[in-house]
């Protein structure tokens, strides 16, 4: 295990420790992505984290109405400080704006990539 791995097993353990659930998706039987959300309580606002990789994974917002309001492609690390520093939905500088793009369909356990 290389140390961006190690970092990126850190900040996932991290979130998971906030309260983010992860579930694996396989394909064929190998472990193809992880992904994890975080449930916004008493907004129906979730930030979600696909992993690829320790350098391949998105993470995005999606409002009450399941609008994408954030989103970013990157590494782990930085994807999970991001995560970290966005500001609450109540915030006044939380970002609310629809970015008019599609939110990606989120793997439902027992259901096959």
């Amino acid at each position: 295990m290389n140390g961006s791995e190690t970092k990126a097993n850190v900040c996932l353990a991290m979130l998971r420790h906030n309260g983010w659930l992860f579930y694996p998706c396989t394909r064929d039987g190998e472990l193809v992505q992880i992904e994890g959300t975080y449930r916004w309580p008493g907004s129906g606002t979730r930030d979600t984290i696909r992993v690829r990789g320790d350098a391949d994974a998105d993470a995005f917002r999606l409002d009450g109405a399941g609008e994408v309001v954030w989103q970013r492609d990157g590494g782990v690390v930085e994807l999970v400080e991001e995560l970290m520093t966005l500001p609450k939905p109540s915030h006044r500088l939380a970002p609310r704006l629809a970015l008019g793009v599609r939110a990606p369909e989120l793997w439902i356990p027992g259901r096959p990539l």
